[in-house]
């Protein structure tokens, strides 16, 4: 597959800021079994891939700007453009050795996400999409699945823990889905879970408490591979709720019934 000069951009920020990463993770199971514990190597480890990706996505389109989950708002030059960045999208993940996280990188114009990557590193598994232009992984055109009825699907649906998070609505959605579908699975890392329905391995996810940089890259995706995606509530509004949904067209409809039901 060609890449655009765009997307070559994209990835070649996500690759470099994903070999520091790679070469990090190697060291947080050493660091289990010390007294201080790995959060602050962790924490290290996040906000230097964003800094590595902020100085590659600053260098080739200079003008743009960012939001970021460690720096925020950086205002641009270009108030039509702006990256959203997640450098380590499922942080807890890292953080206990589970190689289950991923770079994420939107490129967010006039409002609309016209370009997304999505990178787990130690998998070497790479999410591209282009408005208009299709997903991709690792450079192979992807399609949502086309399953036509949830009790045969597996489901990405969070899980809170403490101090995050409704657990009382939570707990009625998970025993919703838990009675309408195939199957439910919880992998901590909400890009992941987007790229994952793109490429068909879950036939659905339900989020929420998200943030822009959790999701942007990935409803693209999904998008792009002929999914459909909303709000909870079935509405384009996932940064303003912080809430997702998204599956194929046979399916969309009856997850978000399934989701809201008795909340």
């Amino acid at each position: 597959m060609a890449r655009s000069a765009l997307m070559n951009v994209m990835v070649g920020a996500a690759a470099k800021a994903g070999r520091r990463l790679a070469r990090d993770f190697g060291e947080v199971e050493n660091l289990q079994v010390s007294v201080k514990g790995p959060g602050d190597f962790v924490t290290k480890a996040d906000m230097e891939a964003e800094k590595t990706i902020y100085e590659e996505l600053s260098r080739a389109r200079p003008d743009f700007g960012f939001l970021m989950e460690e720096r925020g708002e950086v205002e641009g030059k270009d108030p039509e453009s702006r990256w959203i960045v997640d450098p380590m999208n499922g942080t807890t993940n890292f953080l206990h050795s589970i190689p289950i996280f991923a770079i994420s990188i939107a490129l967010e114009r006039e409002g609309q996400i016209v370009a997304a990557v999505i990178y787990n590193p130690l998998m070497d598994e790479l999410f591209t999409a282009e408005k208009g232009g299709g997903a991709f992984f690792n450079d192979r055109r992807i399609r949502v699945a086309n399953r036509r009825h949830m009790t045969d699907g597996l489901f990405g649906v969070p899980v809170p823990h403490l101090g995050r998070g409704n657990h009382g609505d939570s707990l009625r959605q998970i025993r919703n889905l838990m009675a309408n579908t195939g199957g439910i699975r919880s992998t901590g890392a909400p890009a992941i879970d987007l790229a994952w329905v793109a490429a068909g391995r879950f036939d659905g996810i339900v989020g929420r408490e998200n943030q822009p940089w959790d999701t942007a890259a990935g409803l693209l995706l999904v998008r792009e591979a002929g999914g459909f995606v909303s709000d909870i509530h079935g509405r384009d509004d996932i940064f303003g709720t912080g809430t997702i949904l998204a599956a194929n067209e046979r399916l969309i409809g009856e997850l978000e019934r399934t989701a809201n039901k008795g909340l």
